[in-house]
């Protein structure tokens, strides 16, 4: 079964509750009806209910009605939520007038029904830019316990098997952060870890990359790399780690037992943390160009509740796939707990 098969699989046993916030815009709308046809989640779409529901029959959808629908302007929990927005941001002077304005945002409201407890993560971006998506997360959802930075990975499949776990491999960060010091290069490897497990679905063997193995060039930005090892080694033992690594010495296993004799991870490696954002993005786009890799992502990571934000260009079919691993990351977050 491929990896994206298996993740709506499981998607369709956790039945988490997904919000997206842009009920309004077409391709939302039709990933909304096919998501709810495949029993993915149980959706919540943001909006006008007459609206959509119009727009969906216009379209010939015809699984909108099992979706809750929210209007923002008027639904039976607004003063519950312009309460808890204030509550929580009274420190940062939050009124409750301000508060009254930004909960009729979609924006505001999705990620205040999952601080509330009224779902389990959120998917939108599809007509928002990043920052306008990660704005109200970071204000409300925040991170996760222990972890400080968000981060954005990457599921590449490729066509050679022989690589990672039978073809896949995660690679982080690919989007988000441009220069992680140590400690957040160890906190990305951590939150990586848990991709790996709640929604690749295997054991993460990580490694932490670098253009040196195990001493073999000096230079401070590799003293990053292996200092942020080490504080992941402490900041969670049970993982399968190790660091600094070449590309080739993580995931070659002759290259690897040369470079780095006793590693547990060199030429095993299924998991590459890359030590910036411009490594990681041009390492990304180079495998899925150059070695036809599907590229699965961005997943942001390091969150408390799953908020994932689409690329403006994404497909309808890109907003299912997402809708299945929030899912299974809800899913995944609420088992840690």
């Amino acid at each position: 079964m491929e990896l994206l098969d298996r993740i709506k699989q499981n998607a369709r046993k956790h039945n988490m509750r997904i919000v997206l916030p842009e009920g309004y815009e077409e391709r939302t709308i039709k990933a909304a009806d096919i998501a709810i046809q495949e029993e993915l989640a149980r959706i919540i779409l943001i909006g006008d209910p007459s609206e959509i529901n119009s727009h969906a029959g216009k379209l010939g959808l015809k699984n909108i009605s099992k979706a809750v629908i929210i209007n923002p302007k008027s639904h039976e929990k607004k003063d519950h939520y312009i309460n808890l927005m204030v509550e929580l941001r009274k420190s940062k002077g939050m009124t409750k007038e301000e508060a009254s304005k930004l909960i009729e945002d979609p924006l505001y409201l999705g990620v205040l029904m999952i601080k509330n407890g009224d779902a389990d993560g959120e998917v939108s971006g599809a007509d928002h830019a990043t920052g306008d998506v990660l704005r109200p997360a970071f204000h409300y959802v925040k991170t996760a316990p222990g972890i400080s930075v968000v981060s954005g990975a990457f599921i590449m499949i490729l066509p050679d098997k022989n690589f990672g776990e039978d073809g896949v491999i995660i690679f982080a960060d690919g989007a988000v952060h441009p220069n992680p010091n140590e400690k957040e290069l160890a906190e990305i490897a951590i939150a990586s870890a848990h991709t790996a497990r709640a929604i690749a679905g295997f054991e993460p063997r990580i490694a932490m990359l670098s253009f040196s193995t195990k001493g073999s060039a000096k230079n401070e930005m590799i003293d990053k790399v292996v200092n942020a090892t080490r504080i992941a080694k402490e900041m969670a033992p049970d993982l399968q780690i190790d660091g600094e690594l070449q590309a080739d010495a993580a995931l070659i296993e002759a290259i690897g037992k040369s470079k780095a004799p006793g590693s547990p991870i060199a030429g095993r490696a299924n998991v590459l943390i890359f030590p910036d954002l411009n490594s990681g993005n041009i390492a990304y786009k180079l495998v899925q160009r150059l070695a036809h890799a599907e590229a699965i992502g961005p997943i942001l990571q390091g969150m408390a509740a799953p908020i994932n934000d689409l690329s403006r260009g994404c497909s309808v079919n890109d907003i299912v796939s997402m809708i299945a691993i929030a899912s299974n990351q809800a899913a995944g977050l609420k088992k840690q707990n």
